[in-house]
């Protein structure tokens, strides 16, 4: 059910270093790194898993909001969360489109709850 959590971090790069540092003994590894304008998005992965845990540069100041993603089982799954975010009135933050820069099939769609966290429908398959 969850694929990965994006954790709001006001300097990503640090609370990177502190994951790394306090969970080496579980096998906490940086998977990716990018760089973004407001600062770089960490990608995080325990011993042979692909990076399940992200540091982010937190949106403004005060109470944040969570990424959380769930695992889709095809880009038509994806497609219809975007469809029922659409009838429930929802916030789309991102349509349903490939995200070449996460990896080739990364397809998903990123919606406002009724809380304000940003949550993610992924599907990793390629299509068909």
């Amino acid at each position: 059910m969850i694929d990965h959590v994006g954790l709001p971090c006001v300097d990503p790069a640090a609370s990177a270093e502190f994951w790394l540092r306090v969970f080496a003994p579980l096998g906490v590894r940086e998977a990716l790194r990018f760089p973004t304008p407001a600062g770089p998005v960490v990608g995080l992965a325990g011993p042979g898993g692909g990076p399940d845990l992200w540091c982010a540069p937190a949106e403004g100041h005060g109470s944040r909001p969570v990424h959380l993603a769930l695992g889709a089982p095809t880009r038509e799954a994806v497609d219809a969360v975007h469809a029922a975010a659409l009838d429930a009135g929802a916030e789309v933050l991102h349509a349903p489109r490939v995200w070449p820069e996460y990896h080739e099939h990364y397809y998903a769609v990123f919606v406002r709850d009724a809380d304000g966290n940003n949550v993610e429908a992924v599907c990793h398959r390629p299509p068909g």
